[in-house]
């Protein structure tokens, strides 16, 4: 019999660590992964990004959601370690010509545990050459030490934070240790100091339906172009994470439709409010027809590219 979901925050901290399987083996010294990709820029040219994983102690919160704690550490990494990771990674890609780089961690930049202050110094050596610096970050660890960082790379920074989903109940749920005015004022003090801001939103996580998913990622988008974000990135909500499992056993959980994340991508670049992206990774366990799956990821890939409506896809296997 699966466990029932708790209501109180410390027994779900409990329940979904319960439900974890093991870490993977990674390299204090190295990234655990780092690669280059396309994306549309603020000024809506298409721009080559050098996307890098930082290997490092995991975040503080248990997410219900979360599986990135699978490449983190349990201690701290000594002092040096980070900009080490970012100097291999660069080196393996010194031949593409790179404009932005991301470096995202599996938690927040700026927790002191996870990215020690006394490196900010070298890992500003490491980027200050790239147009824009983008990491990522929980609100409620949103501080001057955002503004030392900014000041010390001297080129654009841009902070992405999770604000998942809109509804303030489901938010709760979610175990993220934050409300909508956290990521509201977290958002207004980065803008305000000049550091833009990308919120990540789930489509369609636990507890929600396939209508109520798109239709709270579309109130999500609004919601975060409300607050002065530039960027909404749209995740669908995968399985995997052991949590998400029981609750997908227990029918609070399955993962949204492919169509879902179409129209959601559909909604947002329609506003023509800022770039709205679609997640397009290991799409194909959200796609009912194998017929049209790459068909499908082409124009999603279009639309995050060119922040243009597509001609959608007709596929004569799905109208069966």
């Amino acid at each position: 019999m699966v466990a029932a979901y708790p209501e109180e925050a410390a027994a779900r901290r409990r329940w979904i660590e319960e439900r974890r399987g093991n870490r993977n083996a990674v390299d204090p010294w190295q990234p655990h992964a780092f690669f280059i990709e396309e994306e549309c820029s603020e000024n809506r040219t298409t721009v080559s990004v050098a996307t890098i994983f930082l290997t490092n102690r995991e975040c503080p919160w248990r997410c219900l959601m979360c599986d990135l704690w699978k490449n983190t550490l349990a201690e701290s990494v000594s002092s040096g370690a980070i900009p080490a990771q970012i100097d291999h990674a660069l080196a393996n890609m010194a031949h593409h010509r790179v404009r932005q780089i991301k470096l995202y961690n599996s938690g927040s930049f700026f927790d002191e545990r996870a990215i020690p202050s006394s490196d900010y110094g070298e890992i500003a050596r490491c980027v200050s050459q790239f147009e824009r610096v983008i990491v990522e970050c929980h609100p409620k660890l949103v501080s001057e030490s955002v503004l030392r960082f900014r000041d010390l790379i001297g080129t654009e920074l841009e902070v992405a934070m999770g604000l998942e989903i809109a509804n303030p109940e489901t938010l709760a749920r979610l175990n993220k240790g934050m409300t909508l005015d956290d990521f509201a004022n977290a958002a207004q003090f980065l803008t305000r100091n000049g550091v833009s801001v990308r919120a990540f939103i789930l489509l369609k996580p636990p507890f929600t339906t396939e209508a109520e998913g798109v239709l709270w990622a579309k109130r999500s988008i609004d919601f975060a172009f409300d607050c002065g974000v530039s960027v909404a990135s749209v995740i669908p909500t995968r399985p995997g994470n052991g949590a998400l499992d029981a609750l997908a056993a227990s029918g609070q959980f399955s993962p949204p439709r492919l169509r879902s994340l179409e129209e959601v991508l559909d909604y947002g670049v329609g506003l023509k409010r800022d770039r709205v992206f679609a997640d397009l990774w290991d799409l194909k366990q959200f796609s009912e027809c194998a017929a049209c799956l790459d068909a499908r990821k082409q124009r999603l890939n279009t639309i995050n590219l060119a922040q243009q409506p597509q001609r959608a896809v007709v596929c004569s296997q799905c109208e069966r």
